[in-house]
């Protein structure tokens, strides 16, 4: 830890110190745009009244401020960049210190009908996408939970790859996640790539070279102007036809001019991510074929894009006022720009999908190589889809548990048997069945976990640890928890499930709890699962003698000094101390 606290303060002063030069360099930038505004005022008062000339300081100052500005807002850029990677870090000394909770919880993917999505803490306040999520971008933040929540058992090793050689580039990482950062405030990428698919064009095939005929003409008419070849209204109404031409279109330019400002944010930071993508060599086969999504084809996705972002950024200059009035009236910019826009969509825009879409997967794996670097003691289960076992974890711990105070466990189960656990309340089972529930989905993302060694056959997760009853539906809690089980029947018979259940028919009398349970169990083990099963009913614990695919194991208490003290062990055999009774008498609630 002290190791990786190191690092993140060292890229702090890092980005401290260049932030302070650029400071001083935004600094400098606005002294000179404000110098040359009032040599312009200066200028225009020295030749007030010689028109040609008043136009010609006017033209010329617009033209140097606009060289000025586009300085200015590059080193803005990099003033927010800095800012953005200092942000990063600081980030990332709080979650050492267990401080995370000020993240963003995921709750809009909570799911209670999804196979665990709702048992295990997977979203939500303390959540563990709340600790491990550091996507930047929306999109990448629904690529990672998909990813948490998907039950998929392919490929684990190829995305085990991946994962670690994102870890290996920690400042790769920063740098693609602070750009990324910078894109919150654009338009969202799923909305402009269906805006570019349905987009209709409204600009005609001959402003393709209307306006560089009219461009060339007006600065010929200018020059004819300057040297008093010409008249003044000549030049004047040449002016008017362009505005007249420009304004021809002005019903469907503005509301599209409108809608440029945060579209063109979002193709900007899109590009930059391209381009760090594209400029980026990896060796894991996973992240190759992600990079190819963004650089097959006659031109990389960046040099695309960028073309396209150069013309909305064009096109946007036309909220600025005086901008758009000389540039239209003289050049008619803003049809050329149009025409070069629809031209593009045309040609590619049916590709954006696809190319955010990659952008949004190396957003999310790099939240996933964040982990992995956070965390160098975790390890990546050893993949054997042959071995008798469905997994073999030496020491494992739950994540979200301070390591201080973390007590580790050995979890060995044979694919197709179950383990019934027994045990005083709050001895510790429930935290066990989440540990190795997160372990499963961990290690079936391809992300290490928290063990000294894991060997795992993959295997799909399902649950049932935290059914509600559902006022909305008018169901009671035992009929949505029959729902739950139901589900879970349903699933094993067309998959290869491990199984994790707390407490099932909690919502019925003992008898039938235990004689359903038993029955339940029965059914669970003759479909080939594999699972774990806590409860407080000991006669289930009966089923191991039984059947040879069961094995009891139980977690205790015990009472030192009137006081209850809990070891956290998993341990083979049945409970025989339980503790509601002497709780009950320690709080006063009973006599």
């Amino acid at each position: 830890m002290q190791k990786l606290e190191s690092f993140f303060q060292n890229e702090i002063s890092r980005h401290q110190t260049s932030l302070n030069q650029v400071k001083g360099q935004l600094f400098t930038s606005s002294m000179v745009r404000l110098a040359l505004f009032c040599a312009a005022i200066f200028g225009v008062y020295m030749v007030y009244g010689d028109f040609k000339w008043v136009i010609a300081i006017i033209l010329l100052t617009i033209a140097l401020f606009l060289v000025l500005v586009n300085r200015h807002a590059d080193l803005q850029y990099r003033k927010n960049l800095l800012l953005a990677l200092i942000d990063i870090n600081e980030i990332e000394i709080k979650v050492l210190k267990r401080d995370f909770h000020d993240l963003p919880e995921g709750n809009e993917f909570k799911d209670g009908l999804h196979h665990y999505s709702q048992d295990i803490d997977l979203f939500g306040r303390g959540s563990f996408y709340q600790y491990a999520n550091r996507t930047a971008l929306k999109e990448g933040a629904e690529v990672f939970a998909d990813l948490l929540t998907e039950n998929r058992t392919d490929q684990i090793v190829d995305r085990q790859k991946a994962i670690k050689e994102l870890s290996e580039i920690p400042e790769w990482r920063q740098h693609f996640s602070a750009t990324a950062s910078l894109a919150r405030m654009g338009s969202d990428s799923k909305n402009i790539a269906e805006w570019l698919k349905s987009y209709k064009g409204f600009v005609p095939s001959y402003m393709k070279f209307l306006p560089a005929v009219f461009s060339v003409m007006s600065i010929v008419i200018f020059g004819l102007y300057f040297f008093e070849i010409v008249p003044e209204s000549v030049f004047i109404i040449w002016y008017v036809i362009g505005l007249g031409i420009s304004g021809a279109f002005a019903k469907k330019l503005m509301p599209l001019i409108e809608g440029i400002s945060k579209t063109k944010n979002t193709f900007d930071q899109y590009q930059k991510l391209l381009l760090i993508i594209e400029k980026k060599e990896f060796s894991s086969i996973y992240l190759q074929n992600f990079k190819r999504k963004v650089t097959e084809g006659e031109h990389s996705a960046s040099k695309l894009i960028a073309k396209f972002s150069a013309s909305l950024n064009s096109l946007d200059r036309n909220n600025n006022l005086v901008y758009a009035i000389i540039a239209n009236g003289f050049f008619l910019r803003s049809l050329h720009h149009c025409y070069n826009l629809e031209r593009w969509i045309a040609s590619y825009g049916r590709y954006v999908e696809n190319w955010f879409g990659a952008v949004a997967l190396f957003d999310a794996y790099n939240s996933m190589g964040n982990f992995t670097y956070n965390h160098p003691k975790y390890v990546f289960p050893q993949i054997n889809g042959q071995s008798s076992k469905a997994l073999k974890s030496e020491n494992a711990g739950h994540p979200l548990i301070d390591p201080k105070k973390m007590v580790l466990n050995d979890i060995e189960i044979e694919k197709e048997h179950f383990f019934i656990i027994t045990g005083a309340n709050m001895a510790g089972k429930s935290t066990f069945l989440r540990t190795i529930s997160l372990q499963i989905v961990m290690a079936n993302t391809g992300l290490p976990v928290c063990a000294e060694k894991m060997v795992y056959s993959p295997i799909k997760l399902i649950t049932s640890m935290r059914t509600s009853d559902s006022l909305t539906d008018d169901e009671s809690y035992f009929f949505s928890e029959l729902k739950r089980l139901k589900f879970i029947v349903n699933e094993v018979q067309g998959g290869n499930y491990f199984i994790v259940l707390d407490e099932i028919l909690k919502g019925t009398n003992s008898t039938d709890k235990a004689e359903g349970s038993r029955k339940f169990v029965q059914r669970l083990v003759g479909s080939k699962a594999t699972g774990i099963i806590a409860t407080h009913d000991l006669s289930l614990c009966n089923m191991a003698q039984e059947l040879p695919e069961v094995t009891n194991y139980y977690f205790d208490a015990e009472i030192i000094n009137d006081e209850l003290h809990f070891d956290y062990r998993f341990k083979n055999g049945i409970c025989q101390n339980m503790n509601a009774s002497f709780l009950l008498k320690k709080m006063d609630i009973v006599d």
